[in-house]
C-alpha cells in the first residue's frame, strides 16, 4: 500500500509536510498518559498525586501506547508550526502517512501502514479523564485523543487500495492546551529511536529540567513514567539506562540510600533512593 506524495483536487488541503522540529505539549511529556507496552495493554491505568489525577480506560483494542503517541506528536508539531506562521488552525488535520513516517523514522512497509491504522483506532478508542486544565478550562468526564480518525483511499486500475492521506480531529483538551497555553517543548530527533522506558525518561527530564538539574524520588519517578513493574525492577532498569547514558541531552544518577543496621553494618536498600537528572549538551546527531 502506497501513499500519494501529493494530492490534487482534494476537498482538504494537506497540513503536511512538517518542516520544523517535533514539538510536544508539556503535560503530555510530564505525566503518564500512555501504556509503555509494545504489545496490547487492556488494563486501566491510573496516576494520582495531591495535584494531578489521570485515569485511562481501554477498549478491546487496548490503551494507546507510547508508540501511538507519535501520531499526536506529529499533529501537535503541525499545529504549532501553523500557529508560528500566523496561519489559522482548526481541530482537523489532514496529512500523508509518508510524511509521518519520514518524521518518525518508520519505513513505508505494508506492516507500517497496518500499525498506523491500529494506532489511530487506539487513539480514538482510549478514554482519558484528568483534572489537568487546558487553555484555562477544566472538564469532567472522559474524552478520546482523536474524536475522528479516517484513512482516505483511492483505487488503482487493478483494484488495489492506495492511501491518499489521513484525516483526524484532535480532542478539545489537547487542542486548547496547544492553542491557548502554548506550553510546548521540542524533542530530540533521536527520541524516535528510543525504547518505551527511555522515551518516558526523556520526556520527564525534558519537561522537568527546563531551568536546570532536578532531584526526584525514585518511586515518584517510577509512577510518573507509568512504569507498571515493581520498584526494585525499575531501579535495575534505571541503573542500566543510566550506565548506558542513552537519554539524549540528559544524565541520570541514582543516589542510593544506604541504611545502617543496629550492628553498625551498612545495607543498601534496593528500592529506596533518589535520582538526579542533569541536562547535558545535545550532540548534533542526537
Amino acid at each position: 500500500m502506497n501513499d500519494a506524495g501529493s494530492i490534487q483536487g482534494d476537498l482538504f488541503a494537506l497540513d503536511s509536510p512538517l518542516l520544523t522540529e517535533v514539538r510536544g505539549e508539556r503535560s503530555l511529556m510530564a505525566f503518564p498518559f500512555f501504556a509503555l507496552s509494545k504489545g496490547k495493554w487492556t488494563k486501566p491505568l491510573a496516576y494520582k498525586t495531591d495535584a494531578v489525577s489521570i485515569e485511562i480506560v481501554a477498549t478491546s483494542k487496548g490503551v494507546a501506547t507510547i508508540y501511538d503517541k507519535e501520531v499526536l506528536l506529529y499533529i501537535a508539531s503541525l499545529m504549532v508550526a501553523k500557529l508560528e506562521a500566523g496561519v489559522g488552525v482548526s481541530q482537523d488535520f489532514y496529512f500523508t502517512a509518508h510524511d509521518l513516517f519520514r518524521v518518525t523514522g518508520v519505513n513505508g512497509s505494508a506492516r507500517s501502514y497496518a500499525r498506523l491504522s491500529d494506532a489511530l483506532e487506539r487513539l480514538q478508542g482510549t478514554q482519558i479523564k484528568t483534572n489537568i486544565e487546558a487553555g484555562g478550562e477544566g472538564q469532567a468526564g472522559f474524552f478520546s485523543w482523536l474524536s475522528e480518525a479516517q484513512l482516505h483511499y483511492t483505487k488503482t486500475k487493478t483494484g488495489d487500495k492506495r492511501l491518499k492521506a489521513v484525516k483526524v480531529r484532535l480532542c478539545d483538551w489537547l487542542y486548547r492546551a496547544i492553542l491557548r497555553d502554548r506550553r510546548v517543548l521540542d524533542y530530540a530527533p533521536s527520541y524516535f529511536q528510543l525504547g518505551p522506558i527511555e522515551r518516558r525518561l526523556y520526556e520527564v527530564a525534558r519537561s522537568a529540567c527546563v531551568h536546570g538539574a532536578v532531584d526526584v524520588d525514585l518511586d515518584e519517578l517510577r509512577l510518573q513514567l507509568g512504569y507498571q513493574s515493581s520498584l526494585k525492577h525499575f531501579r535495575y532498569e534505571l541503573k542500566r539506562i543510566a550506565d548506558e547514558n542513552s537519554i539524549p541531552g540528559f544524565t541520570f544518577d541514582l543516589l542510593e540510600h544506604v541504611a545502617t543496621s543496629e550492628k553498625g553494618r551498612s545495607r543498601r536498600n534496593a528500592g529506596a533512593g533518589r535520582v538526579k537528572i542533569t541536562p547535558r549538551p545535545l550532540l548534533a546527531s542526537a
